[in-house]
């Protein structure tokens, strides 16, 4: 029996698209033993694939720190015996850890990230708006150059259904049956990325007025958890889950909403392997740079067309217009416009 090894550490949101394909893979090819290493606290996504398929945790704030940490883990997984390894990532870490599994005569294959295609996308003068290739083909490309191509053909991390809705009932408590639930992601990493604050809250009081509707919201950290707690203290029907969810959970609830609104962030990317449609809302990124979620449909992204966008494809630099008219500009009657096309 054939072993493969995956490598994909970060971020979130890029982890999380590699699940159908990991998926595919390990259905299409039971014979083959699939190792999957990213970062430990991203385990949850990889708790419902197929036996063929383990996950490996790598502790970079712990055992794996640094050089002689990296050294640590080759040692830990040389034991397993690879067949190929697959580098989904191509950065320092991988990249080190391919050399140190050069030696075992493994074969070895790693991403194509399109650089130079993605930079005239996002250059100011003579952009070059053509949709590149998706991060899941890009995936399977790797797989296909080592000798197993695969066929995309992934619903849910639940398969066809859902979560076990008992898992999180005492939580959420019980469901109407005409009741919609919609989650609602307003931030992201960069600024590039996120619907003024200010816009979001009013596509929020919209849907919190909304008959037989409730409103998740879902954010990280203490500054985020100010803002969700302000909302649901202002507007009714509205709950805020940061800090009651683990990751576990709160894919199972995120299974069971009816839409997801989302920035172009690492939600999007979760609702899109529990089968729940996204609307997601770009600024200073753009669905053509290959990042939009796992059979999202572009009629779904909320977007302007500005001749300076797509100015970045992580949403990282600054607006060089200084004013990220591309979110600003956007209404929240169009945000609101969309969500209630999919609930409808």
């Amino acid at each position: 029996m054939a072993r493969i090894l995956i490598m994909r550490l970060s971020a979130l949101g890029d982890v999380a698209m590699t699940v159908p394909v990991i998926t595919s893979l390990a259905l299409q090819y039971p014979q083959l033993e699939i190792t999957v290493l990213s970062r430990e606290q991203f385990k949850p996504l990889f708790n419902e694939m197929p036996s063929n398929v383990t996950f490996f945790g790598a502790q970079f704030h712990g055992a794996h720190r640094g050089i002689e940490g990296l050294n640590r883990l080759y040692a830990e997984l040389k034991t397993k015996n690879f067949d190929y390894i697959a580098d989904f990532h191509d950065v320092l870490r991988t990249k080190y850890l391919r050399m140190r599994f050069a030696v075992t005569g493994a074969g070895m294959e790693r991403i194509d990230k399109e650089r130079k295609a993605k930079r005239r996308l996002v250059r100011r003068e003579d952009k070059v708006l053509v949709n590149l290739k998706s991060g899941f083909r890009r995936y399977a490309d790797v797989l296909e150059r080592l000798g197993f191509p695969v066929l995309l053909n992934f619903t849910s991390i639940y398969g066809q259904g859902t979560g076990d809705f008992s898992i999180i009932e005492p939580i959420t408590g019980k469901r109407p049956v005409d009741e919609k639930w919609i989650g609602i992601a307003p931030f992201a990493k960069h600024k590039g990325k996120v619907y003024p604050i200010e816009l979001e809250e009013k596509v929020v009081a919209h849907f919190a007025q909304r008959p037989n509707t409730r409103v998740f919201l879902f954010g990280g950290g203490i500054h985020e958890k100010n803002i969700l707690d302000g909302w649901v203290a202002k507007y009714p029907n509205l709950t805020s889950m940061i800090g009651k969810l683990d990751m576990d959970k709160e894919l199972n609830l995120i299974s069971h909403l009816d839409v997801m609104l989302s920035m172009d962030s690492a939600n999007m990317h979760l609702a899109s392997i529990v089968n729940t449609p996204v609307v997601s809302v770009w600024g200073a990124t753009h669905p053509y740079a290959g990042f939009l979620g796992w059979k999202q449909l572009p009629v779904n992204c909320v977007q302007l067309t500005m001749s300076c966008r797509p100015c970045s494809i992580f949403g990282d630099k600054p607006c060089y217009r200084g004013d990220y008219a591309c979110l600003y500009d956007i209404r929240p009657e169009q945000v609101i416009q969309k969500v209630e096309g999919v609930l409808t």
